[in-house]
């Protein structure tokens, strides 16, 4: 089957090369954008034109948001298109994350079109550095799960990864509910302009939620819909 890999990151981000890894020589084809769109949510581009390069036989960097990408991917690169991976998000995707999240927004387009998917993100613990190896080696362990579990129409996984520390115990895959609590909101003022400074990790969380079992060490999955 065909996966189609894609992220909000940008081709060249290093966790989708991370992705790369953890499906494992699967026949994938990465259509990513070609820059950076974290937080654009389910935008699409329909006024201008969308610039694709192939860069090879398996890869292409398209000029526009990830739910573009997708819809590039299934309508102009491959017919047999069976699942959808995006990610590894550098940064979580949590509760209310997902209609920000273009990582969720380009597995959202794929469900509209009955075509599974999976979402994944990595949360980010006051601005430590990523493991990529590790990142790839626990994706690994929850598409072996998700990729053969059934997925009615119209649903899509999201899957967040913990930052562990190195005395933190192996995490394990939690599926939960998606936590509705608000991201924080709190900016800095200058004169007339105003620059976000809510933190991430300080926000609230539903006990038994996304938000509380990925700061909890362990990996969150939740199933959304359409």
């Amino acid at each position: 089957m065909t996966i189609i890999l894609t992220n909000d990151d940008g081709i060249d981000a290093p966790g989708i090369r991370a992705l790369l890894k953890a499906v494992n020589e699967q026949n994938v084809i990465i259509a990513a954008p070609k820059e950076h769109q974290s937080g654009c949510g389910h935008q699409v581009t329909t006024t201008r034109p969308i610039n694709l390069q192939r860069r090879s036989e398996n890869e292409y960097a398209i000029a526009g948001t990830p739910a573009d990408c997708v819809r590039i991917a299934m309508t102009q690169i491959s017919k047999n298109i069976k699942f959808v991976l995006s990610g590894i998000n550098a940064g979580g995707n949590l509760g209310v994350d997902a209609y920000i999240s273009g990582t969720v927004a380009a597995v959202r387009e794929a469900a509209m079109h009955g075509i599974p998917g999976i979402a994944i993100s990595h949360y980010r613990k006051a601005k430590q550095n990523f493991d990529w190896d590790l990142a790839a080696k626990l994706t690994a362990e929850v598409l072996l799960d998700l990729l053969n579990r059934p997925l009615e129409v119209g649903s899509y996984w999201n899957v967040n990864l913990p930052h562990l520390q190195p005395t933190e115990p192996h995490p394990k895959l939690v599926f939960c509910q998606p936590c509705t609590k608000p991201l924080p909101i709190d900016y800095r003022v200058d004169g007339n302009d105003f620059y976000y400074v809510g933190e991430y990790g300080k926000r609230d969380r539903t006990p038994g939620s996304d938000v509380e079992v990925c700061f909890s060490g362990n990996i969150a999955v939740t199933q959304l819909r359409v």
